[in-house]
């Protein structure tokens, strides 16, 4: 049997340009019944840490339908370190022993693992990309999904008969094509465009993905200008949590560790706005641990900061009046 390769993301690398490994565990929980996992309360449990943008994203729409009470949660450490006892074995990744001190870890109630490898270990991936989030069944001792931009849907619309807030649709049917033409260009421009330019190993793919991240950033404050959310005037929608994970990181980590530094979101007035506008929303700030994001960052991409010096950075103050209501009046 082929063993497994196991890597990281700053292991993605061809022809000195980062591109991303698709995730493969799939599965969709619906209400319908049309597939094997149906919502149940207590029955799902999620595995995040708060540095991560794509698994702050899941856990941002469970704190915003009010599932906390149905879908339990763990939370790794911000810093990675070793996953095997295999000294032969240097991968390096998410673990939920707490760095040296550090709070807001949930150690993994469900399995009892140490680390995220061994639940993928145990759910007999072959990938090696042991990679937040996860969504875990309970009743079957499977992985469920751990693509979030599927995981977001489903906690977004088929927890509903069990949410407090059933009434919020992050995914309206009048607003799909809209939103799906917005996920289409922030997506590879910006969410995942800081991570090609952070792990780009040659000059031609960090300038091939630096010149249309600011295009799209560009694009965004114009849009921003004029409509307080990303895809329409006045309903927040997924194409908003999807901008704002990867935004409220930029200044105290991308800039700096990515080398994202032609501008910084400070210098975009209504991006800046944006930020506080739904950082202010009940149920948001609790999802944003500033702590984590920039410990992981500086303290574990040792390919990038060998020493794991955390600078200073930029600080911006995401509690201060917004004054973006006026965009939204009829």
């Amino acid at each position: 049997m082929e063993q497994t390769k196991v890597r990281t993301a700053l292991d993605e690398v061809e022809k000195g340009a980062f591109v991303r490994t698709q995730s493969v565990f799939r599965n969709w929980i619906r209400a319908d019944g049309s597939t094997e996992f149906l919502p149940e309360a207590g029955r799902y449990h999620l595995y995040i840490s708060y540095a991560c943008p794509w698994a702050s994203r899941c856990l941002l729409v469970r704190s915003l339908k009010g599932l906390e009470d149905v879908i339990s949660f763990s939370a790794t450490s911000a810093v990675w370190r070793k996953t095997s006892k295999n000294p032969d074995d240097q991968h390096r990744g998410w673990s939920f022993i707490p760095f040296e001190g550090e709070q807001d870890c949930v150690p993994d109630a469900v399995l009892g693992c140490e680390t995220i490898r061994e639940i993928y270990e145990k759910s007999g991936d072959t990938l090696g990309k042991y990679t937040v989030p996860i969504l875990f069944d309970k009743k079957t001792k499977r992985i469920v999904n751990n693509e979030s931009a599927e995981i977001i849907r489903m906690f977004g619309k088929e927890f509903n008969a069990f949410a407090k807030h059933p009434e919020l649709d992050f995914y309206p049917e009048n607003l799909a094509s809209e939103i799906d033409a917005v996920n289409a260009w922030v997506y590879p421009n910006i969410n995942d465009g800081v991570y090609k330019c952070g792990f780009a190993q040659s000059q031609e793919a960090y300038n091939n993905a630096v010149v249309p991240l600011y295009e799209h950033l560009d694009k965004a404050e114009a849009i921003l200008s004029k409509q307080r959310y990303i895809a329409s005037r006045n309903t927040f929608t997924e194409a908003d949590i999807r901008l704002f994970v990867t935004i409220v990181r930029f200044d105290p980590v991308y800039v700096t560790h990515f080398k994202c530094n032609k501008k910084r979101i400070q210098d975009y007035p209504n991006l800046t706005n944006y930020i506080r506008d739904i950082y202010q929303m009940p149920g948001v700030a609790n999802t944003v641990n500033m702590n984590h994001i920039r410990n992981h960052y500086y303290k574990s991409h040792t390919k990038i900061n060998p020493f794991a010096i955390v600078p200073v950075g930029f600080e911006l103050d995401l509690t201060v009046p917004h004054g973006r209501e006026h965009l939204s009046a009829n």
